[in-house]
């Protein structure tokens, strides 16, 4: 025991004058049999001054008097500690192991000075998991004690008799925290070929490391709780799994001063979800604010369309609106009954855009150039003092066609969008503002490039509209041709209803999402019904889409549907999807 604490001594103080850090203000007596407890002793100065010299040798206190001790020699490779690292951590989690200077892994735990497990006594990480199923599933969620329960051989509703898919890393790791699985409870596949049998056997459920998630997955929640979620608390979270540093205590509290989840120099990463890394987009389908909807706003208050969803849009990092409508000084009062087609928007109704939270517009719609180009550039005008960005359209033809660029939290996004019925409806030109008309060649040329220089392309089309769940031909020779050519995102911002969904090369294309806000209250019940789509970002990929289904009670004004409308919706769509 004498030689591991010179040792101890001796590797920390040459590592902390490497680092160019202090010790911890304590110190430790290297023989005595007392409590470890007992070790601890408050000093007003590091445990040796940075300015020590070998010529010079410092003293160590001692506890048990005013003894002192002189420094232990220069460590040796003979005397280097050894850390072990249980394999059955995730790989990522071992790829972050950063071993100190005066340490080395070994892979014989019975004799390793520490020890890096499953364990909640010392946590130096918290490696985040998701309960997922394939992305056409209905289900919104689980309890954790349902999942517990599934684990142990006594499973219960949907995936009654169907295995949990994991890894053999995770299945050890779980193991570690719930104990062994009952015989059946969980299916050992590689982790890459997880993804194919689940959608290949529904219903279908896995456990997978936040870092594997991908946007074909459906993250479900547990107890509640999404890792997805930006007010995510991994404390609260039960597939969160604490991993921790085990060994003698005094060795473990050095190693964790110095290494540890708060030090400079980390022994691994204290998690495998850095909400540093995270940005979520909303993104939403036909805004209009004229006819009836305007009429009721006239009557209601400007915000009560948003009363219900503002919450879910102002949540996003970045909230798109695609506002087919420009606003004009000489609108007139709205008509909740108005025959033409030739709508304006009162400037004061900006207010309901300001209160869901908007930060981006696409101008791609039909009725953008409505009024004439004075309004126009008058609603341009609004958005810039807003300090809101704009797409898909513009004051020319040029600044129409230009990609909207915007990095948040490190994740590179790239909005591009077009009018694809024609240049009936998109005007734009080399001298003059509107929407911009979809331009193949130079869409199949773009969205490579932005690739190339890191931006993740999101396309959003203002297209032929269908009253129809399913897509059409022409929606999805369009829609192919741009997620072909590397978009990871393609979205139908016309649609009056909601549509299918595909997956395609890298790409999620949704055909339609239907109205966010406008009057179709009374054309039929699909109409009532659309989507917001929560887009997720990490780490420069995007990793999942969660849908957010509404439902109008007026002509003005959605709400989130219940989990029984959300359910007859999905099925609906999923179906459409040929799912």
């Amino acid at each position: 025991m004498r030689s591991l604490y010179r040792t101890l001594i001796t590797v920390l103080t040459s590592a902390s004058l490497i680092a160019g850090c202090d010790l911890p203000d304590s110190t430790f007596v290297l023989e005595s049999d007392q409590p470890a407890a007992s070790f601890l002793i408050p000093t007003p100065t590091p445990f040796l001054p940075l300015s020590f010299t070998p010529s010079i040798p410092p003293t160590i206190p001692v506890v048990s008097g005013l003894e002192t001790q002189p420094a232990p020699a220069p460590v040796s490779p003979s005397d280097k500690l050894t850390i072990w690292v249980d394999a059955s951590l995730p790989a990522a989690l071992h790829q972050s192991v950063a071993v100190p200077p005066g340490f080395e892994r070994t892979t014989a735990p019975e004799s390793a000075d520490l020890l890096v497990q499953v364990g909640t006594e010392n946590v130096l990480s918290s490696w985040v998991y998701a309960l997922v199923a394939p992305f056409p599933t209905v289900m919104h969620g689980v309890s954790s004690e349902a999942l517990r329960l599934s684990w142990g051989g006594q499973p219960t509703g949907p995936f009654e008799n169907r295995p949990l898919l994991v890894d053999q890393s995770t299945a050890s790791l779980f193991a570690a925290l719930w104990g062994e699985p009952a015989q059946g409870a969980i299916l050992l596949l590689p982790e890459a070929e997880i993804l194919e049998y689940a959608w290949g056997h529904p219903p279908a459920w896995a456990l997978l490391p936040f870092e594997k998630l991908e946007p074909r997955w459906k993250v479900l929640e547990v107890d509640g709780y999404s890792p997805l979620r930006k007010d995510f608390d991994s404390a609260s979270y039960p597939l969160a799994v604490s991993i921790s540093l085990v060994g003698d205590a005094r060795l473990v509290e050095l190693v964790k001063v110095l290494y540890g989840p708060n030090s400079a120099a980390q022994l691994l990463s204290p998690s495998n979800r850095a909400p540093e890394q995270l940005t979520t987009l909303a993104l939403t389908g036909v805004t209009a604010l004229v006819r009836a909807t305007a009429s009721t706003m006239e009557r209601r208050g400007i915000k009560y369309p948003g009363q219900d969803v503002r919450d879910l849009l102002r949540d996003a990092d970045i909230t798109h609106i695609s506002n087919e409508v420009p606003f004009a000084r000489n609108c007139p009062f709205p008509n909740p009954v108005q025959e033409d087609l030739q709508f304006c928007s009162d400037p004061r109704y900006i207010e309901l855009l300001e209160d869901v939270g908007t930060d981006i517009v696409e101008l791609t719609g039909d009725h953008f150039q409505d009024w004439g180009s004075a309004a126009m550039l008058y609603t341009l005008q609004l958005y810039r003092e807003r300090g809101w960005y704009y797409y898909g359209g513009g004051e020319n033809l040029a600044e129409g066609r230009q990609a909207l660029l915007l990095e948040h939290n490190g994740n590179r996004l790239a909005f591009i969008g077009c009018n694809g019925k024609g240049r009936g409806f998109a005007h734009a030109g080399p001298n003059n503002p509107g929407a911009v008309v979809c331009d193949f060649d130079w869409l199949q040329a773009e969205i490579p490039r932005l690739r190339s220089e890191g931006y993740l392309p999101i396309v959003t089309f203002q297209h032929l509209e269908y009253y129809t769940y399913q897509a059409m031909p022409l929606q999805k020779r369009d829609f192919s041709r741009v997620a072909q050519a590397g978009a990871v995102i393609v979205s139908g911002s016309q649609a009056h209803q909601p549509q299918a969904f595909e997956f395609l090369d890298e790409a999620l294309i949704h055909y339609g999402l239907g109205n966010l806000f406008f009057d179709q209250f009374n054309v039929s019940q699909a109409t009532r019904q659309a989507f917001i789509d929560r887009h997720v970002f990490y780490a420069g990929r995007h990793i999942s889409t969660e849908l957010l289904p509404i439902v109008f009670l007026d002509y003005a004004r959605p709400r989130p549907m219940d989990p029984a409308e959300r359910a007859d919706l999905l099925k609906l769509v999923f179906n459409a999807s040929g799912w």
